[in-house]
C-alpha cells in the first residue's frame, strides 16, 4: 500500500520537474487575473485602482500591462465604463501646462497618459484626475494599440 505522503512527494517532484523544464509557466491565477466581467470581452482597457494597474486586454488576454497612479482626493479619477474619444501623442495640459505624452481622453479632461512626475517620484504624488503611467515605452505601445472608441473600464476591485 502506498502512503498519502509518498504520493504527495511524487506529485510535488513531478510539478517541480515540469516547472523546471518550462512546461508549466504560471499558475491559473497568474495566467488569468481576477477582473470584472467586462474585462473578458473584446478589446478593452481595464484600470484596476486596487492593484494600481492598467491592462489592455483582448478577450481577457493581457496585451499590455502598466503601473498606474490616479487623482488626488480633491481631484479623483472617475470610476465607470467610458470610451477613448480623443487621442493626442504630444498633448500639453491647457490647465496645468504639463506634458501629457500619449494622452487618451476618456471622460471630460481625464486621460490615460505617461507622467514624468510618476516616473520620477512614484506613488508619492497624484494626478488631477488622470490615470498616469510611468513606463514611456509601454505607454507608447498602449497608445499605438488603442484606437479611438476603445472601451475603458475603471474600477476598484
Amino acid at each position: 500500500m502506498v502512503s498519502k505522503s509518498f504520493r504527495a512527494t511524487v506529485a510535488g517532484l513531478a510539478c517541480t520537474t515540469l516547472i523546471g523544464a518550462g512546461l508549466v509557466t504560471a499558475s491559473p491565477a497568474e495566467a488569468r487575473p481576477k477582473m470584472p466581467r467586462p474585462c473578458y470581452t473584446g478589446k478593452i482597457i481595464c484600470v484596476d485602482k486596487s492593484q494600481r494597474l492598467i491592462r489592455l486586454l483582448v478577450n481577457g488576454k493581457t496585451i499590455v500591462r502598466l503601473d498606474a497612479r490616479f487623482g488626488a482626493r480633491s481631484t479623483p479619477t472617475n470610476n465607470g465604463m467610458f470610451r477613448v474619444y480623443w487621442k493626442n501623442a504630444d498633448h500639453v495640459s491647457s490647465l496645468y501646462g504639463s506634458a501629457m505624452p500619449f494622452a487618451m481622453f476618456f471622460s471630460g479632461g481625464q486621460a490615460i497618459h505617461y507622467s514624468s512626475d510618476f516616473a520620477r517620484r512614484g506613488y508619492s504624488g497624484a494626478s488631477h484626475g488622470c490615470v498616469n503611467t510611468r513606463d514611456y515605452s509601454r505607454m507608447r505601445t498602449l497608445f499605438n494599440n488603442t484606437p479611438t472608441g476603445t472601451r475603458v473600464y475603471i474600477y476598484y476591485w
